[in-house]
């Protein structure tokens, strides 16, 4: 009897910004997906010394052209076989545009087989009530948001696409049915909430997601967990990576699925028991625990970097920042089993 051959290995667009030294963006998604197992091709947005939470960065930004060349290099070597596209940091609106356009063309070529490429679009415009891009990036995104399978905005990207204030659950529900509604988009993910609800404890926070039905109504569900008191850069990154892989992996667990347009589960599965949840709940589960490990690791590297820096004299008004945000990078290399075999389990509540 003859061994049947392995099944090819899943091939990911990665659209994002790269840092030379750090985890932010690429250098992130990179690492991540192939510790997972997935072929992945980088297409860095941004080519920068570090990232921007060191104060001081050199570097430049990738044009809408330059973006559109490097596809196009891709393509005439028969290298555009994706499976799935993951995008994220885009510098203005031009660039998204030009990112949006591969991903449609993506999506025509599997047209006879639509279940054969699923884009994760994180639609990165700002957080906490302000922009940080270009203001013409917004319109841009909401003119591709229906091109997407999955989208990852946070609380505030939320709103933006939705034109709905959240507030309380009841609005966030109606801001959730109307991505659903305006963009026919099939899974939405809001990737942090800030504000109270019922039930959820003290020091706690919740992502909020939801799998549309056949009629296009939302299955929304949310999954708690523990806060950790610091700061990290990177993490929506983190999130986007994990959950491309653990989305592949929840749906293929679901015979048949996995050949439907926007891996959309029948109408009978209730919101708690949607890939959507369940990935999602894997997801938190390496985050919760890559980032508690950074956090213990911190100390010891903020001591250190000081200390080689005070040797070398190079500590200046803005050291402390500098050396802040080297001992808060992501601590993914020397935490390599909690991408992939998280311990921590955190479960799905139906909203």
């Amino acid at each position: 009897m003859t061994a049947s051959a392995p099944a090819p290995t899943p091939r990911v667009l990665a659209v994002a910004s790269h840092v030379v030294s750090g985890y932010v963006g690429n250098k992130i998604a990179v690492f991540t997906l192939q510790s997972l197992g997935y072929d992945v091709a980088a297409l860095n947005t941004v080519q920068f010394s570090n990232h921007t939470g060191y104060a001081r960065w050199t570097g430049t930004k990738v044009s809408a052209q330059e973006i559109t060349d490097l596809y196009r290099g891709l393509r005439q070597s028969y290298l555009d076989d994706f499976d799935m596209m993951l995008s994220g940091y885009i510098p203005g609106a031009e660039a998204v545009v030009a990112v949006g356009s591969i991903a449609k063309e993506l999506r025509e070529k599997n047209k006879a087989q639509p279940g054969n490429f699923f884009w994760v679009l994180d639609p990165v415009m700002g957080d906490n009530g302000k922009i940080y891009v270009s203001e013409d990036v917004v319109p841009a995104y909401k003119g591709l948001i229906e091109h997407a399978d999955l989208i990852l905005p946070n609380q505030f990207e939320a709103e933006l696409l939705s034109e709905v204030r959240i507030a309380d659950v009841e609005s966030l529900k109606t801001a959730i049915q109307a991505l659903h509604d305006k963009y026919h988009i099939s899974h939405v993910v809001i990737t942090s909430v800030n504000f109270s609800s019922p039930g959820q404890p003290p020091s706690h926070l919740s992502v909020i997601g939801s799998s549309m039905t056949s009629t296009g109504r939302a299955r929304l569900f949310k999954i708690t967990f523990p806060s950790i008191d610091c700061y990290f850069c990177g993490t929506g990154d983190m999130f986007g990576a994990l959950i491309t892989a653990r989305m592949r992996e929840a749906v293929q667990s679901v015979p048949g699925l996995v050949n439907r347009a926007g891996w959309l589960s029948d109408d009978t599965v209730s919101a708690a028991q949607l890939p959507l949840a369940r990935a999602v709940e894997k997801v938190l589960a390496s985050m919760h625990e890559v980032l508690t490990r950074t956090r213990d690791a911190m100390p010891g590297i903020i001591e250190r970097t000081r200390a080689r820096l005070m040797e070398e004299e190079r500590v200046s008004g803005k050291g402390d920042q500098q050396i802040k945000s080297k001992g808060s990078e992501l601590q993914l290399v020397q935490n390599l089993e909690c991408l992939r075999s998280p311990r921590v389990q955190f479960k799905t509540q139906q909203i």
